[in-house]
């Protein structure tokens, strides 16, 4: 059986998820598109690449998905085991992925795991 990873959201201290946020406002066809990408990097993990998912620095990747002909970035890490958590997402504008994206990416996977535990991760979701 092929290993699943699990595919979760990065959690505020004031427990709100801004990448789940940003795909409950999308129109129901775009959320569904958005949902099939994320579905597909649950299934392949680190296995997942160009045109789908890219490495961007220091373990911070991007998801690259088009929507209505914006280009959107959903950036993520991987942590213990098998658990892939979605930090942040925005339209890019950009040749390249802003620098600032991915300071946030970075800050977000520090408070994620200072906060939680594999255990406390799985349990939640």
């Amino acid at each position: 059986m092929r290993k699943r990873w699990l595919v979760t959201y990065y959690t505020d201290r004031d427990g709100s998820k801004p990448v789940e946020k940003y795909l409950r406002e999308l129109p129901v066809n775009e959320r569904a598109k958005a949902l099939a990408f994320i579905n597909l990097l649950e299934e392949k993990g680190p296995n997942l690449h160009r045109p789908y998912a890219d490495l961007l620095d220091d373990g911070i990747h991007e998801l690259r998905i088009k929507i209505t002909g914006t280009q959107v970035r959903v950036l993520y890490f991987f942590c213990y085991q098998n658990i892939i958590v979605l930090t942040n997402v925005f339209d890019k504008n950009s040749d390249r992925v802003p620098k600032d994206q991915i300071r946030l990416a970075k800050k977000r996977r520090k408070d994620y795991i200072d906060r939680f535990s594999e255990e406390e991760i799985r349990r939640k979701t």
